[in-house]
């Protein structure tokens, strides 16, 4: 998670100080303002445990519509809604045989952001972030017992309603939008704790290009 902060960071530091220098244009911070925007997530998880699971991040897309609501000049209120795709790849051991696989997860994800906006090009947005688990595609590579395994992960108890926090920034280019977001769960995957797969918790870094009015 560290790392996805510091990422976050220096996309803010790049993108601020290239828009303040090269971009001029009417101060538009107090107008309500709403749009759509597309973009990638690199996720990946943490906290994670069981089964000597080990994970790598993987690239995902990532879409949808947000607004914004001014209470004054320098502050407002972004609400959200996202369709964003995230997992892992993974590998570890599973009643003592060793597997590996790609984990697929697409979520709804509403984040309710409040915004910080110094400046008419840069914008600040932090706030909680609920997510619906839509679908999850699992990709295998197993040893001899590949079906009982397949079952497993199958059959687990994945929890579909996540609450989580969301940080990031806009890069105001008259209507256009560069966003830079980092994400991350508060709640595990497991839905009652008593399953035998990895036990985890998703995060991300997404990057996305919007057009607003």
């Amino acid at each position: 998670m560290k790392k996805s902060i510091a990422i976050l960071g220096l996309l803010v530091s790049t993108f601020g100080t290239a828009n303040a220098q090269l971009f001029k244009g009417e101060d538009t911070r107090e107008n309500l303002s709403f749009g759509a925007k597309i973009g990638a997530n690199f996720s990946n998880v943490w906290d994670e445990k069981g089964q000597d699971f080990q994970a790598d991040g993987k690239i995902g897309l990532a879409g949808g519509l947000f607004i914004g609501i001014p209470i004054s000049k320098v502050i407002g209120i972004q609400p959200e809604v996202m369709i964003s795709q995230k997992g892992f790849t993974g590998s570890g051991t599973l009643l003592f045989t060793p597997y590996s696989f790609t984990r697929t997860t697409t979520y709804l994800d509403i984040p309710i952001q409040i915004q910080i906006k110094p400046s008419p090009f840069l914008t600040l947005v932090a706030g909680p972030q609920f997510s619906y688990l839509l679908n999850t595609k699992n990709d295998y590579t197993w040893g001899a017992n590949s079906t009982q395994q397949e079952q497993e992960f199958n059959n687990e108890n994945i929890r579909k309603n996540i609450l989580g926090a969301v940080a990031g920034f806009d890069v105001n280019l008259t209507n256009f939008v560069i966003s830079g977001r980092v994400s991350f769960d508060f709640l595990t995957n497991n839905g009652d704790g008593t399953n035998t797969t990895p036990r985890y918790k998703n995060e991300l870094v997404q990057l996305t290009v919007g057009f607003k009015l």
